[in-house]
């Protein structure tokens, strides 16, 4: 049975959602992924709303096993994370209401789990979002790539790390076939140093 998680790249102008099916094999499938928008101009609580809606509307559709959302940092600019951080409660709301287990991801985790690379850039993570999910181009906008990313990452953190060999042309690694779990690849180096980072915050 596959696993079902729903990535949410929060925020007030663009939220991205992404849900994906990933296999015991560690093979991921695209479900579902799209950007909620709203506008400046709009009222701050119907912008919440609007938002919130489309989180549920999704939830119920897919109905995930778990949601992942990306961590609001503090370093960011203050206005961005304040429409980071209310929509991640309103996630977090919604998920909760329906008995579904949240799992909070850095932006340096996510990227070490889909690139091997904590520092990665957007094009590098969406280029591999698309590999990953066998699309022929990374989804566009960057949001959601990046709530692909999201539950991909979340994904593969409950069933195991994928292996990625190592970086590829233009600095791109390339998912590795049949390596065996004994040996520590450089995605999973990157991911043991990222959650480091994380626990030391």
């Amino acid at each position: 049975m596959p696993h079902r998680v729903l990535g949410i790249d929060p925020g007030l102008t663009r939220c991205g959602v992404g849900v994906v099916d990933v296999m015991p094999n560690r093979t991921a499938a695209l479900v579902d992924v799209l950007v909620l928008r709203t506008t400046a101009d709009m009222p701050l609580e119907q912008r919440l709303l609007a938002i919130g809606d489309g989180i549920e509307r999704l939830l119920d559709e897919h109905r995930p096993a778990a949601v992942a959302i990306e961590r609001v940092f503090a370093q960011q600019n203050r206005g961005t994370v304040m429409g980071v951080a209310q929509i991640s409660g309103v996630a977090l709301h919604s998920a909760a209401r329906r008995g579904i287990p949240v799992a909070l991801h850095t932006p340096s985790e996510v990227k070490a789990a889909v690139t091997g690379y904590g520092s990665a850039d957007k094009r590098q993570v969406g280029t591999m979002v698309a590999r990953i999910l066998g699309l022929l181009e990374a989804p566009k906008p960057a949001d959601a790539a990046d709530a692909l990313a999201i539950a991909i990452c979340a994904a593969w953190r409950t069933g195991g790390i994928p292996s990625v060999a190592a970086p590829g042309r233009r600095g791109i690694p390339s998912i590795a076939a049949g390596t065996g779990a004994a040996a520590t690849t450089p995605a999973q180096a990157a991911w043991l140093a990222a959650e480091k980072a994380a626990r030391g915050r």
